[in-house]
């Protein structure tokens, strides 16, 4: 048996309960001593006691997930590793391999490599499964393989990967990695500029600020700022990024909470770069947090145009609270509303269905307010779009090809099928739509909606109750009208899905930045963007309506 935990391990976490709970029960300090000494005596006799050893720090960690899953989904423990993650998040700077992975079982997957960095000059590719990073086999490591792939400049990594079904063993040599908010900027035509802002860290209004007057230098009468995808991070940054655009002493956004000291209203400090340029900023369902204080900001004060469909709708407030041992607790103090006083957050996580799904507000129930000018907006969670377009929006079963890899494992064999293409467009044809579809059966993707996750729970169910021959033939008919139905959802989003294998195809052999490149003359939002920039009318119409 395991002795208790020693003293560290304790008053760490009794620490961090009266930091969670002091808002909660302020008042009622005793409910507060009460509720931690029955916890601390449960914690005390489970370890000493339970008949096999216990490891109390993968107890605790899971005591405090479960503890702040009843709330919403971004009050959240970080340990100490995930603390040091955070802040490279949040800086933009780390040594590192310049890559994006994932974990997919005892492996590690390249999604995308960053042109020039270590990842790229090693020759990995997008689809390369790393099984080992030097001595440790990742099936034997169940922690965050990401951390074996940072540390000091120019170590020397020797990796073992999976590509193409055939082991392979190259040499990295980790160097520093620069995470842009910025990581593209270019003119569209002779008096259009076009920016993305992937992210908000520490240097996402610099880079907005130089790609603008660098834009501004080379001719540029109007901008368009690209904020799909982009999933927030400081504050800050989004104030002054509204900065550029207006004036000194604007209300850009508010916070709201019970607690008085959280309430705060956040105002521009500078002087702008331009108040006058035309501004369009196009949104998706992605965009979320700081990207939608920038677009509900500049909405409301009319200053630009929004392009696309309804953001996220995160409008939840998070505060950093270091806790003793190195680990930090980020809670959520307040709600965000914009300057007309529309809340940004969708989802009511006070106020949950039975299987605890948040609800969310009826369409019927938004509520209307004004901008500057006196335009009607709706709150209802997100900003809504002066201008939604369709295409903006993603399918079902496009999200689901997405999500479970159907196109990303493709546009791998598509790579490797056809290593020369090089800076061309791929021309994908009908018939190539038709082989990623038989890829799709070949593969055995599974498409997990929801549907026909039921359907799968219910065969298991079945089997546990020894009833499944009785039902096996309904549900083999079930199942295949349900293929079908999604055989005829692959045809009826043809255009759409065809255009996000492009997408991923151009990323392989261009990385990000061919793909923007191709974007400014062949994306849709982009386009129909430009084409209300060149009318000045409907332009200042849509601002004035």
């Amino acid at each position: 048996m395991m002795p208790f935990l020693k003293k560290k391990y304790i008053f760490p976490i009794v620490a961090s309960l009266f930091l969670f709970v002091g808002a909660s029960f302020k008042n009622d300090f005793f409910e507060i001593a009460k509720q931690i000494e029955i916890f601390t005596t449960l914690f005390k006799e489970l370890n000493t006691n339970y008949v096999d050893e216990t490891n109390p720090g993968e107890l605790m960690d899971k005591a405090i997930t479960g503890m702040l899953s009843s709330l919403d989904p971004y009050t959240i423990y970080f340990n100490e590793q995930e603390v040091l993650n955070f802040k490279i998040n949040n800086t933009g700077e780390y040594t590192g391999i310049g890559a994006l992975i994932t974990r997919k079982e005892d492996k590690l997957i390249i999604r995308e490599v960053y042109k020039d960095f270590p990842a790229d000059k090693a020759g990995f590719k997008a689809g390369d499964e790393i099984i080992q990073i030097g001595d440790v086999l990742l099936a034997d490591f169940k922690n965050d393989a990401s951390k074996l792939l940072k540390g000091a400049k120019n170590t020397k990594i020797e990796i073992k990967y999976i590509r193409q079904n055939k082991k392979n063993t190259t040499e990295i040599v980790l160097n520093e990695v620069a995470i842009k908010s910025v990581p593209f900027f270019a003119k569209i035509d002779a008096k259009t500029g076009y920016i993305v802002l992937s992210r908000f860290n520490v240097k996402a209004a610099l880079e907005t600020k130089q790609a603008l007057e660098e834009l501004k230098s080379q001719g540029a009468e109007r901008i368009i700022l690209d904020l799909r995808g982009n999933p927030g991070g400081l504050l800050n940054e989004a104030i002054n990024i509204c900065n550029l655009f207006v004036p000194k002493n604007e209300v850009i956004v508010t916070t709201k909470s019970k607690i008085e000291k959280h309430n705060n209203t956040y105002k521009t400090n500078f002087e702008p770069v331009d108040t006058e340029i035309p501004l369009i900023i196009i949104i998706n369902g992605k965009s979320a947090s700081a990207s939608e204080i920038v677009s509900g900001a500049l909405q409301d004060l009319d200053r630009a145009v929004i392009v696309g469909s309804r953001s996220f709708g995160k409008g939840l407030v998070q505060k950093p609270v270091d806790l003793t041992y190195n680990t930090q607790l980020k809670v959520t103090i307040s709600r965000y509303y914009t300057p007309s006083g529309r809340c940004i957050q969708a989802l009511d996580y006070a106020h949950k269905e039975k299987n605890g799904i948040a609800l969310r507000t009826e369409e019927k129930n938004y509520n209307t307010f004004k901008t500057r000018k006196g335009r009607i907006v709706y709150d209802g969670g997100g900003i809504l779009p002066d201008l939604q377009l369709d295409e903006t929006r993603m399918s079902p079963i496009a999200a689901s090809l997405l999500k479970n890899d159907g196109i990303f494992n493709y546009a791998t064999e598509y790579y490797f099928k056809n290593p020369n293409l090089g800076d061309q467009i791929p021309n994908f044809s009908n018939d190539d739509y038709q082989n990623f579809k038989q890829f799709l059966k070949t593969q055995n993707v599974s498409f997990d909606t929801e549907t026909e996750l039921a359907l799968k729970n219910t065969l298991a169910m079945a089997k546990k109750e020894k009833i499944d021959t009785a039902i096996l033939t309904e549900y083999e008919q079930l199942l295949l009208a349900l293929q079908k139905s999604e055989e005829l959802l692959l045809d009826k989003n043809q255009e759409e899905i065809k255009g996000l294998i492009i997408d991923e195809i151009i990323k392989r052999y261009q990385y990000q930045e061919g793909l923007y490149q191709y974007y400014l003359k062949n994306n849709s939002e982009i386009q129909k963007s430009l084409i209300i920039l060149n009318n000045s009318a409907q332009y200042k119409k849509i601002l004035n309506n």
